[in-house]
């Protein structure tokens, strides 16, 4: 990818799209997908619109009971798998099952996450939301490659997020051993580590007509905030101090429906054949940030670069070997 192709494609669509609009006319029967994160928030409605567009559904839980009762709402061939994204040993047993249910994969949709969560360790040591957002669909992506590459034309989407322009990797101290914690600045890091990651996947793929892509989902409403106080949302002028949303807020943001689309486009898109790795936001490419870039909007250059998506992976490949 050159960072020259990060400029919308025209898409027709727009940030306030719907599930039904993003695949009108598109039939996934006989196409099976994953997606990671499926019985909650965006991940849900993106296992449901896949599943309405006849898809085989296939969603790893790390909370049984919760899926459940969640996915009770969804209809079609939906089924689970237990697993936990900071358990390794977890994710290859996941993988594991895989095997042993389909023949190929055709869509991998890493939607799973955590957001600015106080300082944990999982795994071998990690960073919980390095571990989590990167290294845990890292493992699960590299289990999953061989189904992926039976299946034809398959896509991979990385959830991304728009926090990724605070800052790049932290390439001297990803884990925060040496550093103080700041949770934002992790988040970011494992947000801009989706994106290379995306971006790394895409010419491993190139081999046997697959693509990765990864994604901004836009300002959503969902249990991803669990770990903010209501006064830290009032800073950050998400909620006004009655607990109500201030209406420049309600502009922006989307319902959790609205939220899934371009995860979707993502992974169902004609229009992105020739477009590998690139990142997507509002059911598009999404151009590279300038002057007059809002803060909602737009893609950093840093997550661009082929070098660092490439000097990501040789890092995710050695931290995993030794986990």
């Amino acid at each position: 990818m050159a960072t020259a192709d990060q400029k919308p494609l025209g898409s027709g669509f727009h940030s306030k799209s719907e599930p039904h609009e993003i695949l009108a006319g598109i039939d996934l029967t006989g196409k099976t997908a994953i997606v990671t994160g499926g019985y909650s928030g965006i991940g849900l409605e993106t296992t449901r619109a896949l599943a309405d567009a006849g898809a085989t559904v296939i969603v790893p839980v790390r909370d049984p009971a919760k899926a459940e009762e969640n996915l009770s709402t969804v209809e079609g061939d939906v089924s689970t798998a237990k697993m936990d994204l900071a358990d390794l040993d977890s994710v290859r047993t996941f993988a594991s099952s895989v095997y042993d249910s389909i023949d190929a994969l055709d869509l991998l949709i890493n939607n799973a996450g955590i957001m600015a969560c106080p300082l944990e360790r999982v795994g071998p040591g990690w960073e919980s939301q390095f571990g989590v957002n990167h290294m845990g669909h890292f493992a699960l992506t590299k289990a999953l490659l061989p189904l992926l590459e039976k299946a034809a034309a398959p896509r991979v989407v990385a959830l991304s997020s728009i926090a990724h322009k605070r800052n790049g990797l932290l390439w001297d101290d990803i884990q925060f051993e040496n550093s103080e914690y700041q949770k934002w600045v992790a988040y970011a890091q494992a947000k801009s580590a989706n994106a290379l990651f995306a971006n790394a996947l895409s010419r491993r793929m190139q081999r046997f007509g697959g693509r990765a892509f990864s994604v901004h989902p836009g300002g959503i409403f969902t249990p991803l905030q669990r770990h903010l106080p209501k006064e830290e949302q009032v800073e950050l002028g998400w909620l006004n101090k009655d607990g109500s949303v201030p209406p420049m807020v309600a502009e922006i943001f989307k319902t959790p429906k609205q939220g899934c689309t371009t995860s979707l486009w993502a992974a169902t898109s004609p229009l992105l054949n020739d477009m590998p790795g690139v990142y997507c936001e509002d059911c598009d490419v999404a151009q590279l940030m300038g002057e007059d870039s809002l803060p909602y909007q737009h893609c950093a250059p840093h997550i661009t670069v082929d070098e660092d998506g490439e000097r990501l992976w040789a890092i995710s490949e050695n931290v995993l070997a030794a986990a």
